[in-house]
């Protein structure tokens, strides 16, 4: 098996230390070649060792972890964030289809990123998905996502969903022109979209975008939506639907 080669970049020594230990204990596919502390560092170590992965802290001195991205022209490497940001932060990540770890590391959540990384480089789109990472924490808002459809990325205006239909473990986004399939439960959907008004968790199949409803059904609890799709309505959500499309 190929090695992914691998740098650490954290200010912090103990910090350094901790994943280093976590990484030659619990994975073993990883060859760390190099440790730095600050991006500077970092930078010139990537150029001239060319690692396949870059586990990078986000709060250091001087620049953070996100402008390690200025510094180059192509991102051709994998960033693994490691974090100790918010729950608003979080979502972002998650918008944005990027890997991170949340300070104190979780090992299983360590070894699921790295093999992720493993199991598939990606760095085509790398440079997109960073760019709505920063813009997504630099305006607190959100305005695209990154599905992950066939091994494709796609990043996906939030105002084109009209609605997100759970399949067992899988879920099918509707947009206006496409349907997506994300290996994503709907919950995963609904935690991502929770500050956004417009969307509904209609049914345990169901969340829709309320401003594509062009009718409703109270006899059959049925949702009538813009692209001719048609949404289930829980009997138990009844009144709240109600309200929530009468505000």
């Amino acid at each position: 098996m190929n090695k992914i080669k691998a740098i650490l970049v954290d200010d912090e020594e103990g910090a350094r230390d901790v994943l280093e230990n976590l990484l030659r204990r619990f994975c073993p596919e990883v060859e760390l070649i190099a440790k730095c502390e600050n991006v500077l560092q970092a930078v010139e170590v990537i150029k001239t060792q060319k690692p396949d992965l870059v586990f990078l802290d986000i709060e250091m001195p001087n620049y953070s972890g996100f402008e390690i991205v200025t510094f180059f022209k192509k991102i051709n490497f994998e960033i693994i964030f490691v974090t100790a940001y918010d729950q608003y932060a979080i979502r972002a990540f998650e918008v944005a289809a990027i890997d991170y770890l949340l300070k104190p590391i979780d090992i299983e959540r360590l070894k699921n990123a790295v093999a992720r990384v493993a199991q598939q480089r990606n760095v085509e789109q790398q440079s997109q998905r960073l760019s709505l990472l920063s813009n997504t924490l630099e305006t607190k808002q959100l305005k695209n996502i990154v599905i992950t459809d066939k091994g494709q990325q796609n990043i996906i205006a939030i105002d084109s969903i009209i609605a997100i239909e759970a399949q067992e473990s899988y879920c099918t986004i509707h947009t206006s022109d496409k349907t997506f399939i994300a290996s994503k439960n709907l919950k995963h959907f609904e935690t991502v979209l929770e500050n956004l008004s417009q969307f509904f968790r209609a049914h345990k199949s169901w969340l829709v975008n309320t401003n594509c409803i062009t009718q409703y059904s109270k006899s059959d609890l049925s949702i009538q939506l813009s692209n001719g799709l048609t949404a289930k309505l829980s009997k138990y959500k009844k009144a709240e639907f109600e309200e929530a499309i009468s505000s």
